[in-house]
This record gives C-alpha cells, sequence and structure tokens, in this order.
C-alpha cells in the first residue's frame, strides 16, 4: 500500500483536515511531521464540528494509529486537552497515539516571547502560541524535548537554566513580565505523567507499517507558501512545510513516500500580515469571506480572501513534487457571473510564471487575469463529477490545465461525504 502525503498547497487553511480524514478510511496510520497547535484542522462529521491543533486528524477514526513526529513542537497542556475532548465523545485515542520523544516542547517561556514580539510594526501575523521560540530553541540545541519528560531530574535542572536564559530577554530586551520558573515546573511535571505512556520511537513504528504493507498518511500543517525556505519570507512559519519535511519530520526514507497531495482551496486566502497578490479589497473578497466562513480555526482572525493564483501554485508544484491536486470550496463560487485565475504576475515589465522568493518582490507583482463563466446552479453537496455545472467543471478543468496537475479530488462542502473523488490517492498504480 502507497504512502501518502497531504499538504496545503496554498498559504494554510486549504481544508487539509477534512481531506486527511476522509481519506483515513483505507489508511492504517496519520503522522503529524511538523507545525505545532497553531494548525487549526476542522472536521464535519454528521453534522458534529471538530477541530484540532495538535492531534492528526485520523483520530476521529477508529483504530487508525496516530503518530506525532519529531518534527512537530508539543505543546503537553493542548495535546492532554484534545485527547480528554476525544475521550468524552468515547474515543478510545491513547492506545493508539504515538509521540516521537524527538518532539521539542513548547514550554511558558516560549508564547510569553512570542506575545512579547508580535507588538508595533514588527509583527508577521503568528498565533502567539510560542511555536517559533521553540523551533528556535530546537535549532540553538537548547530545546527539551518529549523524551526529557521521562527524566525527572535532567528536566528540572534544564528548565531552570532555560527560564533564566529567556528571562532575561523577556525583562531586558522587550521589558515583559518574566516566566516564574516554580509555576512553569510546576505545571509541566504535572502533565507530564498523563502522557508518559504516549511516548515512543514514531520512525521505527513507520518501519515496522512499512514492512508491514501498511498505508500511512502523511498529514502537513500550515500550507508550502508558509515554509521557512520556500514562502514569503519573513511572513512564514517556522518549520518546513513541503513535502519533503514528512520524511525528516517522521523519520522515514523519501523513497518511502509514494504519492503527494496538495489542497487548494478553489479561491485563495492568507491569514495575518504578508503580500498576497491575488487579494481582493472589494464586495467579491467580503462575499468569499461569508460564505466560506474564513476565519482562523486557531486564532478566529478574518482570513484575507483573493482570486485562485496558479503562479503560486506551480511554486508548490515545483518545490513539493505534488502528483495531484485536491480542491476544497469549490461551492464558495456558486452563482459568481464571472470568476478570475490568477496565470501570471507582471513585476517591473515582465510576465512571471513562477513567483520571486522574498516578501518584497512578492509585494511587487500585479496579478495577469484570465475570465472565466461563473455558474448559476449549486455545487454544494454534489459527489460526482459528472453532476457539477458545466462551467464548474471547465473551471477545475482550466485549473488542472494551468497548473499541469490532474485535480484528483474536489470537496463541495465541510461535512466528510461532501466530496468528489476522481481517483483515489490509494488506489492501486
Amino acid at each position: 500500500m502507497p504512502n501518502v502525503v497531504i499538504l496545503g498547497a496554498q498559504w494554510g487553511d486549504e481544508g487539509k483536515g477534512k481531506i486527511v480524514d476522509l481519506l483515513t478510511e483505507r489508511a492504517d496510520a496519520v503522522a503529524r511531521f511538523q507545525g505545532g497547535h497553531n494548525a487549526g484542522h476542522t472536521l464535519v462529521v454528521g453534522g458534529q464540528k471538530t477541530v484540532l491543533h495538535l492531534l492528526p486528524s485520523g483520530a476521529l477514526r477508529d483504530g487508525v494509529e496516530c503518530l506525532i513526529g519529531n518534527g512537530v513542537v508539543v505543546h503537553i497542556g493542548q495535546l492532554l486537552k484534545e485527547i480528554g475532548k476525544l475521550e468524552e465523545r468515547g474515543a478510545d485515542l491513547r492506545a493508539r497515539l504515538l509521540v516521537s520523544p524527538a518532539c521539542p516542547l513548547i514550554l511558558p517561556h516560549h508564547a510569553a516571547l512570542d506575545a512579547a514580539r508580535e507588538r508595533g510594526p514588527s509583527a508577521i501575523g503568528t498565533t502567539g502560541r510560542g511555536i517559533g521560540p521553540a523551533y528556535e530553541d530546537k535549532a540553538a540545541r537548547r530545546a527539551l524535548r518529549a523524551g526529557d519528560l521521562l527524566r525527572p531530574k535532567h528536566f528540572t535542572a534544564r528548565l531552570k537554566e532555560l527560564c533564566d536564559y529567556h528571562n532575561r530577554a523577556l525583562q531586558d530586551f522587550y521589558e515583559a513580565e518574566p516566566v516564574a520558573y516554580e509555576d512553569a515546573l510546576e505545571q509541566t511535571l504535572g502533565q507530564a505523567k498523563h502522557v508518559a505512556e504516549l511516548i515512543g520511537d514514531v520512525s521505527a513504528k513507520l518501519c515496522e507499517l512499512r514492512a508491514q504493507n501498511k498505508s500511512v498518511l502523511f498529514e502537513g500543517a500550515q500550507g508550502m507558501l508558509l515554509d521557512i525556505d520556500h514562502g514569503t519570507y519573513p511572513f512564514v512559519t517556522s518549520s518546513n512545510t513541503t513535502a519533503a519535511a514528512a520524511a525528516a519530520g517522521a523519520g522515514i526514507g523519501p523513497l518511502d513516500l509514494d504519492y503527494v497531495l496538495g489542497v487548494s482551496k478553489a479561491y485563495a486566502t492568507r491569514v495575518g500580515a504578508g503580500p498576497m497578490p491575488t487579494e481582493l479589497h472589494d464586495q467579491t473578497g467580503e462575499l468569499l469571506g461569508e460564505r466560506g466562513a474564513e476565519f482562523g480555526a486557531t486564532t478566529g482572525r478574518p482570513r484575507r480572501c483573493g482570486w485562485f493564483d496558479a503562479v503560486a501554485l506551480r511554486r508548490c508544484r515545483q518545490v513539493c513534487g505534488l502528483s495531484a491536486l485536491g480542491v476544497t470550496k469549490l461551492d464558495v463560487l456558486d452563482g459568481l457571473d464571472t470568476i478570475k485565475i490568477c496565470t501570471a504576475y507582471r513585476h517591473r515589465g515582465a510576465n512571471l510564471e513562477l513567483p520571486p522568493y522574498g516578501a518584497e518582490a512578492l509585494a511587487e507583482c500585479e496579478p495577469v487575469y484570465e475570465e472565466l463563466d461563473g455558474w448559476a446552479q449549486p455545487s454544494g453537496g454534489i459527489r460526482e463529477l459528472e453532476k457539477l455545472p458545466e462551467n464548474a467543471r471547465r473551471y477545475l478543468e482550466r485549473v488542472s490545465e494551468l497548473c499541469d496537475l490532474p485535480v484528483d479530488i474536489v470537496s463541495t462542502g465541510a461535512e466528510r461525504s461532501d466530496t468528489i473523488t476522481v481517483k483515489h490517492p490509494f488506489a492501486p498504480a
């Protein structure tokens, strides 16, 4: 059985959680490989809405193993909160959840640093949950990791060092309140006893599943355009969000990844600061936001809305080696007289087929649009491609042509079942 990577092909919030949840019907395990609880994956099953921030979206499927790989930064309190909510609904989660001992921990001083930095003109629009500072500690080789929770004496001493180190920055540089070491220690060690049994070798588990010919879904957070290396730097997240990160962030070889699905909305959205060439500052942009309920699942912030950006998606195809697209929220475009697609950028007198690197250059780009006829008939809830309005099918065909990728999955509503599967990622080659 193939291993499948699901990742965001835009700036995040593309509806990856629903697609992962849908595809776990044929998966044996789901692995998160980067990000933290700054992710927000919204699932709607039987009319019941569930928002997961840290747990893999396979958590709602009985029997599916849920793995949190070493590339994820873990907030223990948030993890326990999500586990508790699902257990209240009868989910038997602990027996099938495994957390890598190499996961860096998000500690109280990380959130304090994040909040202190997100003030004034230098703010980049983070969620304020300590993700960036936690990754900084990882890169600086001073992070406390999940495995350290199993060694309380070591953890206690190292936490004191970290609190002293970061409190100097909080007080002297940011003029903010320090984090009390005793409170942080009591809180973290109090939570540790509830997760100790969940910590185990995720990389070895993945190799075991591969040897048994089991199928694994690798679930990304955020989107490729927020990648720390290839995104709209510096308005990016602090981890690698590309397909290659699935291997490094879970502990497998790149040849073990068989299929990569890039998930994209039928239009574009972005939350937080940073350039977005197709952003609409008019009634159409407001309409897309209202119809699509475009508010961040993690922060509640309104998302900026715009037309589909084929230029940006080509970069995602190039960097991630996409096998196909999954297009979500097609129904949000219902009833529009005309729909535009950005086919190129105009930059300093030249047309660009790929976006330039860096936020400054991207901010100078003007979108070049192609206009298509809209459709009056509703597409919401349709589950067969041939039953879509003719112009909706033409729109998907044009997206496919411009991105040079097949559209394998189309989502026509929030419910798990409101989906058209043209080709299933787990289907035999």
